[in-house]
């Protein structure tokens, strides 16, 4: 089973920005403690990261062509107004699950709506390095 990671915006700065909400792991931690429960999981796992909405589309085309079984994304900001990034996600045929380490659902009123909640399986937030560690599991869980 393969399982497409997509991180963005400021994700690079994991474990520098904003300690109160995001902790102090850094991304490459996070991506660490992923492979770790996908192999116990049986479960290949490809992460990608940038800061640029149009590579996030294209590797989310990739994903489509490429044939994965699932895809996490964390999109960060762009999960609150990405119209292009959700019709990118629309396209596929997998299970989708959106992912966040704080609650954005206590956070600011704009991170309160999500443009991606149309077209995923399900959305996992608050938990912290948790949420994306819950976030495998339910992928690997809707693709059986």
């Amino acid at each position: 089973m393969k399982v497409l990671m997509l991180h963005g915006v400021n994700h690079n700065m994991f474990g520098k920005r904003d300690p109160v909400q995001y902790g102090t792991i850094t991304l490459a931690e996070i991506d660490e403690k992923l492979q770790a429960l996908g192999r116990e999981l049986n479960v290949e796992v490809d992460s990608f990261q940038t800061n640029h909405e149009g590579e996030m589309c294209e590797r989310i085309h990739k994903a489509f062509t490429d044939g994965v079984d699932a895809v996490l994304i964390n999109a960060g900001a762009w999960t609150h107004y990405s119209y292009g990034i959700r019709d990118a996600l629309a396209i596929l045929t997998v299970p989708v699950v959106e992912v966040h380490m704080s609650n954005i659902h206590a956070r600011e009123a704009f991170r309160h709506h999500s443009v991606f909640a149309e077209v995923v399986k399900g959305q996992i937030c608050g938990f912290g390095v948790d949420s994306y560690l819950l976030a495998l599991r339910a992928a690997a869980s809707a693709t059986k």
